[in-house]
């Protein structure tokens, strides 16, 4: 039994553990990215402390939901068989609730104090995850990370319009980073939980096409990955200090998906994992940084 869901866990913790909190906080921090990108300057505060809220909240609720539809198959699987819903201690209505809860307060709030296109396009990306790619997608086709991925990509675009109530191409360029990063981020997680997957009868790549199938793709993916993070600099987004970083993790990124893809491990593939989170979060941190010395 994981400490998570040990019998002395209060009822709000086990609340929390359901909303992914750690994929969660990735997601926002995207987001406040695409905020601060947003203007040369600072944005207004208050509108990214609301903003921040708002899709904090429609988050944690499309995880929830996304918890409440998997749980027989988390059930079947010792990565996530602690979850509550997993377990039964908390009932299918109760899940529903505090997801309308969080969802309804988290469109109130962007709604209310962001504006409606920001409201609408979190909503949206909502649907996407929670319905789209986990009833649709996910039980259905080993392209699932692939195609159902837009919605786990959309943070910068909604932080964007969060700011300046517009997506253009900039933001959309950011999407398109996160796009490409996210199977060879969950593929590496897939590879080391394989006899997971199996057991819980979801058609990832490595059950359905194999692990020498899937590590070539994880490492055609990264060389691709690599080639996108170069088009801000490309087309003048950035500088030369973002060029810097994202050749130097990406080359990174490219040589742990080589070594991967020649000699598999179990810890080779967990460590791509989870360089792969600093990855995103360096990346994206470089380039905030690079935009505030440029328009310094």
């Amino acid at each position: 039994m994981t400490a998570a869901t040990a019998p002395s866990d209060s009822l709000w913790r086990q609340y929390l553990v359901l909303t992914k909190p750690r994929v969660t906080q990735l997601a926002v921090f995207c987001a406040v990215i695409g905020m601060f990108l947003a203007v040369p300057g600072l944005p207004d505060m208050q509108k990214v402390v609301a903003a921040t809220i708002g899709i904090w909240l429609l988050a944690a609720a499309a995880f929830a939901v996304n918890c409440l539809i998997e749980q027989q198959i988390d059930a079947r699987m010792a990565r996530t068989s602690g979850r509550a819903t997993a377990q039964g201690s908390i009932a299918s209505h109760q899940v529903l609730l505090i997801s309308g809860l969080l969802g309804g307060a988290g469109m109130f709030v962007l709604y209310q104090w962001v504006n409606a296109l920001t409201m609408w396009l979190t909503f949206a990306t909502f649907v996407g995850y929670a319905v789209i790619y986990t009833m649709l997608l996910k039980p259905r086709t080993p392209q699932n990370i692939v195609i159902g991925g837009l919605s786990g990509a959309m943070p910068p675009a909604l932080g964007w319009a969060a700011v300046a109530d517009s997506v253009p191409a900039e933001a959309w360029l950011l999407v398109l980073i996160i796009f490409i990063w996210t199977p060879p981020h969950f593929w590496a997680l897939a590879l080391y939980r394989n006899k997971d997957y199996e057991k819980s009868g979801l058609p990832m790549l490595p059950v359905t096409h194999g692990a020498n199938f899937t590590r070539l793709h994880i490492l055609l993916y990264s060389f691709a990955l690599l080639g996108t993070t170069l088009l801000p600099f490309a087309v003048r987004m950035s500088g030369w200090l973002y060029l810097i970083a994202a050749v130097a993790l990406g080359l990174r990124f490219v040589w742990l998906s080589w070594r991967l893809y020649k000699n598999y491990s179990d810890e080779l593939a967990r460590y791509l994992f989870k360089f792969s989170i600093l990855y995103l979060a360096l990346l994206f941190a470089s380039l905030l940084i690079d935009h505030w010395l440029i328009n310094a």
